[in-house]
């Protein structure tokens, strides 16, 4: 019920993305960055060193700085350690007891950390908007598009997209900017999100927009 041992594999290229279903644009007046995630915990099953991890984090700390310089709003989502197992619910009969109490597995690397605890959203399921305040956030602010990065691309990352779908958000994949168990399993998501509930784009591509 642990996670896997991860094998690095090269990220997604602008050759490798499936076809879009619609031809959505991220606009730096309505986009929210989200940063999906990325605690040591989850990045931990790369192994040490991994390239896999040296690019997806290059690649969100460049779209974060784009952001920031674009007036884009960005949020992370981060679990809590030493859940119990009733805040887990099922998640705890899929992958077991999850983080530990551990201030550095919980931690988000340097690269990438927030300036600021408050925007920081605890995250309980995969779905970053079950039972946090993301979709009142992005009403308050007066923003529709959510710019998805982070891990794992075909669970917290994909169920994300297709909750923002479900609240008419416009969710935007960066299939450069995320990363998966594994080369499959990224395209898969990929695929999946492209054809049902958002636009799968490139770091350039959102960079360029913005």
């Amino acid at each position: 019920m642990a996670l896997p041992r991860i094998d690095a594999y090269p990220l997604p290229s602008e050759a490798d993305l499936p076809a879009n279903r619609v031809e959505w644009k991220p606009d730096p007046a309505r986009s929210v960055l989200l940063v999906h995630d990325l605690q040591n915990h989850f990045l931990s099953a790369y192994g040490e060193g991994s390239p896999t991890v040296a690019a997806l984090l290059r690649q969100v700390a460049r779209l974060r700085a784009e952001a920031e310089r674009a007036g884009v709003p960005v949020l992370w989502t981060a679990q809590r350690g030493g859940q119990s197992a009733a805040e887990r619910g099922l998640q705890q009969d899929f992958w077991g007891p999850g983080l530990p109490a551990d201030p550095t597995a919980e931690a988000i690397p340097e690269a990438v950390a927030p300036a600021s605890p408050d925007s920081v959203l605890t995250k309980w399921k995969y779905s970053a908007f079950v039972r946090t305040d993301l979709a009142e956030r992005m009403a308050a602010l007066g923003r529709d598009q959510l710019v998805i990065t982070g891990v794992y691309a075909h669970i917290g990352v994909l169920l994300t997209a297709a909750d923002a779908w479900m609240r008419d958000i416009q969710a935007f994949l960066v299939a450069d900017a995320v990363a998966d168990f594994s080369a499959e399993e990224h395209r898969m998501a990929l695929r999946y999100a492209a054809g049902r509930c958002a636009h799968v784009t490139t770091a350039d591509r959102v960079a360029a927009a913005w």
